[in-house]
């Protein structure tokens, strides 16, 4: 007999006041609870609606300050990674969950070497932080109406799903509570915890293939300098 899958929920870039509330509203209604990776400016104007997720039992994690692109295309300067990983950390402050939890931004959710820089890397080891990736992201956030049926394929398993939705205002959220349920008519397992799979780097420590994530063009750097 085929076990069920288990499915770890999360909400990426918001707060937003016009869509987060209501998927509240849902996951506290089902008896859910999810993961909310918040960005720093977001944070800065809609804080009391983090502060709801976390008295509800919601984990807060950090998705950047800015989201303005994958920190592995950026410049790899610790002064970016700085404004965009520590200050968003110092804003959520007592709302962390304790394993500092860090999602970095994949562009549409690839996964590969754009994801950190050098220095983005570096902070997160230093500061201790918990690198939190995914393997199922179904596109609510390009697609609001046609995002269920690909999301509840991805959740068929076997193996543990990291499931990445958005609390956006697009109009997708308003499939939520649908979806949820027709994924436990599917024999679905929720879960808080994310897959250990999904965690390459635990409290700064190498738990994975962490350099898989980070930006090679230092290497590339050091390959031309010889030549």
């Amino acid at each position: 007999m085929t076990m069920a899958p288990s499915v770890t929920l999360s909400f990426d870039n918001g707060p937003e006041p016009e869509v987060t509330p209501g998927v509240l509203d849902v996951l506290r209604t089902r008896g859910l609870q999810a993961t909310f990776f918040v960005l720093g400016q977001k944070l800065a104007a809609h804080r009391a609606l983090a502060e709801r997720a976390r008295a509800e039992g919601h984990w807060i994690g950090n998705h950047t300050w800015s989201h303005s692109g994958p920190l592995g295309l950026a410049p790899d300067d610790a002064a970016i990674a700085e404004a965009e990983i520590v200050r968003t950390q110092e804003l959520i402050g007592d709302l962390s969950h304790p394993d500092r939890l860090f999602r970095p931004q994949g562009g549409g959710g690839a996964l590969g070497h754009h994801l950190l820089s050098h220095a983005a890397l570096d902070h997160l080891a230093h500061g201790r932080f918990t690198c939190v990736l995914w393997n199922a992201v179904p596109g609510d956030f390009r697609d609001p109406d046609g995002w269920v049926e690909r999301a509840l394929e991805m959740c068929r398993g076997p193996d543990p799903v990291a499931l990445v939705l958005h609390d956006l205002p697009n109009g997708a959220m308003r499939h939520l509570d649908r979806f949820l349920g027709r994924l436990a008519d599917q024999g679905a397992r929720f879960t808080q915890a994310f897959p250990d799979s999904c965690i390459p780097l635990c409290r700064g420590k190498a738990n994975g293939p962490i350099a898989n994530y980070v930006t090679n063009n230092k290497k590339q750097h050091r390959a031309e300098a010889n030549a």
